[in-house]
């Protein structure tokens, strides 16, 4: 089973919303740090916003106090980003990662994940 698989990603309009999710069935233990990063056109990937198993949450300087909201549902082992108010600029491939070592160091700056999604691809048109 693959431990980690995106869903949500389409193509929407500037202002529009979407929700993407990260299905951690498979991930295999039961502390995690989980992680949202992005990559667009032209830039190196950079962690968006991180949510522990413990509730804990943090955000990159860049999106925080805007339009990302993380979430999960532990009974669901599901990871959330709600995308609000989007624009071209956050067009990109978004992924989720997860770890349980980054548990102590659960911030959108750590890389260093055991398991990695494909990616949901987000692309926001003018």
């Amino acid at each position: 089973q693959v431990p980690l698989v995106e869903s949500g990603g389409g193509s929407v309009q500037s202002g529009g919303s979407l929700r993407l999710s990260c299905d951690a069935s498979g991930y295999p233990y039961q502390n995690w740090c989980a992680a949202w990063f992005r990559q667009t056109p032209g830039s190196r990937r950079e962690g968006v916003a991180t949510i522990r198993s413990d509730d804990k949450t943090d955000y990159a300087n860049s999106v925080k106090g805007r339009r990302f909201t993380i979430s999960q549902d532990k009974a669901k082992r599901t990871i959330y980003l709600q995308l609000d108010n989007l624009t071209p600029d956050d067009t990109g491939m978004y992924s989720c990662a997860a770890g349980v070592q980054a548990f102590y160091w659960c911030t959108p700056a750590n890389t260093d994940y055991d398991f990695w999604g494909q990616g949901t691809q987000v692309t926001v048109s003018s």
